[in-house]
């Protein structure tokens, strides 16, 4: 499985939680449940990229969860007209993709 994982699949997932640490800084004390799902969003993304970084065989396990929580921030961004939230929905959806495919890719490996 880890050498199907390209690096550009380990740069969404930097991207989007680079991007939900943005819109959750900017969130913070006006926007709290953005602000929330932001930092969990984040952190997930932190942690996916490291899985796929170095290969872990959990890599479906780690990437299913972090679907739902990247589907939930952009969601909850996506009601924002804030620059920084539209990005961050944006950059969520895009991960919540790029780890659909991964774990399909999995599922018939």
């Amino acid at each position: 499985m880890a050498d199907q994982i390209s690096q550009s699949s380990v740069d969404i997932a930097v991207h989007c939680a680079h991007e939900c640490e943005q819109c959750a800084n900017e969130c913070l004390g006006t926007m709290s449940e953005c602000a929330r799902l932001c930092i969990d969003c984040s952190q997930m993304c932190w942690t996916c990229a490291a899985y796929m970084g170095r290969g872990s065989r959990f890599i479906p396990q780690v990437l299913r969860a972090c679907i739902d929580i990247c589907e939930a921030c952009a969601s909850e961004c996506k009601k924002y007209s804030d620059n920084h939230c539209q990005k961050c929905a944006i950059a969520c959806r895009r991960a919540a993709e790029e780890y659909r495919k991964i774990v399909l890719f999995a599922a018939v490996a």
